[in-house]
């Protein structure tokens, strides 16, 4: 085993500002600096000073004149082209991982690839350096299959990450790690942050590499999977390659859950994401062959052509988080959970460690009996008793039966209705739990509904609320039809179509689907509310519990299980799986269903809205901005009044009973009140004036005109001159960013 150490120590340039300079390096083509560029200062100069200035992020590699190496007042540092010279070397950095990790890993490249040195960038401080490299060193001496490796480890005397950042391994910095807007931002900590000083890869090829037969840029937590039988080792791949590297296409890997006595393992790392392909890069180049073109970065060589075919990799990403914490990180702090899947070449990796892993728990799908196209609705409500028997009619005459509603602090007999149909068993009604759960109502109703026997025993469920009516654009528009139009499907995601009040300004107790036919174009992207969506979903047992737009907690096992279609019978894509609630350019469709959203209604109904409050966003006002928002008159769309024929007979069949007719009418008369009390005031009575006046009515027809920051930022951002003139079908107005507002 020849073990060594090198060490970068800055030096000052006596121009430019003083730049700090981490090798003067003298080889047989000239001298070549090493900038750290980090401190600002005579950047501007650099070009005056040298003849050929390659800047790489934060840190730069100067040429100087000829003859001017002199004056420059800097202490050279000679190449070393013979210390790797022929050998097949690692090029890597080492950020506070195990020992036993660095020694295992050097183990498996060895073994499987023929690894024959390495060089190691060490990016402890300079306190825990020396104990570091002495500690790595007593373990490979004492691994002797690797009696014949040589290895550098190099050392620097000035932190060479990002002052900004916190630790590389901390989660705030990991591109999985989910929570981040929650999430407290570590303390700064550049000697172990991501490196900025990106010019290391040209200084170690400069400085030691030239004479390798091949580099391998790979770090510790990187796992190369053997090659087949038959197939070369990256290094035998690379050096066959004239003028060219070999890419390296890497995916982040981990364990299901980390054994608490115990430290993670590459034998742990068994999971990958399902919904994430390779993201990351590096590479394989033998010196010789390919040149002394290009430039060595971090993910690729610039300048120089890449094979066509990558070699695949692995980051094991626990086994840098490890090392940042006495206890390591929960593998739910790192990635979602709900994403990982065990991938198969890294179950064999793990096997052929001698490894045991924790594995994910066996997943199946929940059986259906019979033709399972029975559908329960969950909805919530507040204050909606009005519109509640025509929304249960028009559900019922499309094909559903199963109604579970909960509700909270109602004032017009909303839950009275609600108990009286659910006595009838028309319905299920619950009391909103959410004050004893903590959790906004709607969240509340929706983890309580989780538990009953009519979302469990259900065929199909679905979230929506009483101003969402499931519109079937196919066959007779019932979800019969929908169904024999996308037989396989298990989820069918159904995209808002924005309603708009028409300029009606009154209330009217007539079916909402006959008064409102003005909304949003099909292609309304903006705001985003206006492509929200809500999904039906087959109840197999591909997810854990419900949610507002789409189920959630997915079960990963099952992903591939999921077929999911838009509203056009399209497949949507993997990305969605988690976490989406609106569609995209890609995933919006309408062809067979849309879900008209009334979110305004009458303008008079509007006060009643805005003072009942938000079912989630508690908190915020439903004012100016919301009715801008969601008030699109753009174009008329009648389609769903193919329905009002068996609408009205159904709705005639309830109301022929007393009981149902006394309470309709009794929350028609409470709702006519509170709009009568809310008029009286001289906050609503000046509200109900702005919302009916001219500028809001033109507003409402002229959504296709603004940018998104309008829509954020509210109506008033919009001067009056672009109000009240005409303009040309291709006229454009924003403002400037704004924060981002919540989805509805």
């Amino acid at each position: 085993m020849d073990f060594q150490r090198r060490n970068l120590s800055v030096q000052r340039l006596s121009v430019a500002g003083g730049l700090s300079v981490l090798s003067a390096l003298r080889s047989v083509d000239g001298l070549r600096l090493f900038l750290d560029l980090r401190d600002s200062a005579g950047q501007a100069e650099l070009e005056q000073h040298f003849a050929e200035v390659t800047k790489l992020g934060e840190s730069a590699i100067a040429r100087p004149w000829p003859g001017a190496d002199a004056g420059l007042g800097l202490v050279e540092t000679p190449a070393e082209p013979g210390l790797f010279a022929g050998l097949r070397t690692a090029l890597s950095l080492w950020n506070g991982e195990s020992v036993e990790t660095v020694r295992s890993w050097l183990l498996w490249l060895n073994g499987q690839h023929g690894l024959q040195a390495a060089l190691i960038l060490d990016r402890s401080p300079p306190d825990e350096a020396v104990a570091a490299a002495d500690q790595l060193e007593a373990a490979l001496r004492d691994t002797p299959d690797l009696a014949g490796l040589r290895l550098v480890l190099v050392s620097a005397d000035v932190a060479l990450g990002d002052p900004k950042l916190g630790h590389e391994a901390h989660p705030m910095n990991l591109p999985d790690a989910p929570g981040k807007d929650r999430m407290e931002a570590p303390l700064p900590d550049p000697w172990r942050a991501p490196i900025q000083f990106h010019a290391w890869y040209e200084l170690a090829r400069w400085q030691f590499l030239t004479g390798a037969r091949s580099v391998l840029a790979l770090d510790p937590i990187d796992l190369l999977p053997a090659p087949e039988a038959g197939v070369p080792t990256v290094f035998e791949a690379a050096e066959t390659l004239r003028g060219a590297y070999l890419p390296l296409s890497g995916q982040r890997a981990y364990p299901w859950t980390l054994r608490p006595d115990a430290p993670a393992e590459f034998g742990d790392h068994i999971c990958t994401r399902f919904d994430a392909g390779p993201d990351l890069a590096r590479w394989c180049v033998a010196p010789a062959k390919g040149g002394a073109g290009g430039l060595w970065r971090w993910r690729r060589i610039t300048g120089m052509r890449a094979a066509p075919v990558p070699r695949d990799f692995y980051r094991c990403v626990a086994l840098r988080t490890a090392s940042q914490a006495d206890q390591p990180q929960a593998v739910s702090r790192l990635v979602p959970k709900s994403s990982l899947v065990e991938n198969p070449v890294l179950a064999a990796i793990s096997t052929q460690l001698g490894a045991a892993p924790r594995r994910i728990p066996q997943a199946a799908l929940r059986p259906i009996d019979g033709p399972g196209q029975d559908v329960t609705i969950v909805s919530t409500m507040k204050n909606e008793g009005p519109f509640i028997l025509e929304w249960l009619a028009y559900h019922r005459i499309v094909g559903i039966e199963k109604f579970l509603i909960y509700t909270n602090d109602c004032t017009d007999g909303t839950d009275h209705f609600l108990k009286l149909l659910a006595r009838k068993g028309l319905i299920e009604h619950r009391e909103n739990p959410y004050r004893e759960s903590g959790l906004k109502p709607q969240h509340a109703a929706l983890a309580a509904a989780d538990r009953e026997a009519l979302v469990t025993g259900a065929s199909w469920v679905i979230c929506m609320d009483v101003d969402e009516y499931i519109n079937v654009k196919t066959g007779d528009g019932t979800l019969a039809a929908l169904f024999a139009a996308v037989p396989d499907a298990n989820l069918i995601s159904m995209t808002w179509r924005l309603f708009g009040n028409g300029d009606v300004q009154g209330f009217d107790p007539a079916p909402i689907i006959g008064q409102f036919d003005r909304c949003a174009p099909e292609m309304a992207r903006k705001p985003h509310q206006a492509w929200g969506f809500k999904t039906m979903f087959r109840n197999l047992g591909l997810f854990r519990k419900l949610g507002v737009h789409r189920p959630k907690g997915l079960v990963a096992a099952l992903s591939d299980r999921i077929n999911w279609v838009n509203g056009s019978g399209r497949a949507m894509p993997e990305s969605v799986y988690r976490t989406a609630w609106r569609s995209s350019l890609s995933t919006v469709g309408y062809d067979l269903v849309q879900l008209n959203h009334y979110a305004v209604r009458s303008a008079e109904s509007f006060l009643v809205k805005r003072d009942r409050g938000r079912v989630n966003h508690v908190d915020r006002d439903q004012g100016l901005a919301y009715w801008f928002r969601m008030n699109n008159n753009s174009e008329v769309e009648r389609g769903i009044m193919r329905m009002i024929p068996a609408l009205e007979q159904e709705m005639a069949r309830l109301l022929a009973d007393p009981e149902i007719r006394a309470a309709h009418e009794g929350c028609i008369a409470a709702h006519r009140a509170h709009i009568a009390r809310l008029i009286e005031t001289e906050q609503y009575s000046r509200f109900y004036a702005e919302i009916t006046g001219e500028r809001m009515q033109r507003l409402s027809r002229m959504h296709r005109h603004f940018g998104t920051n309008v829509f954020l930022a509210g109506p008033e951002v919009i001067p009056d001159d672009i109000v009240f003139k005409d303009h040309p079908a291709d006229f454009f107005f924003n403002v400037p960013p704004v924060a981002e507002a919540e989805h509805d």
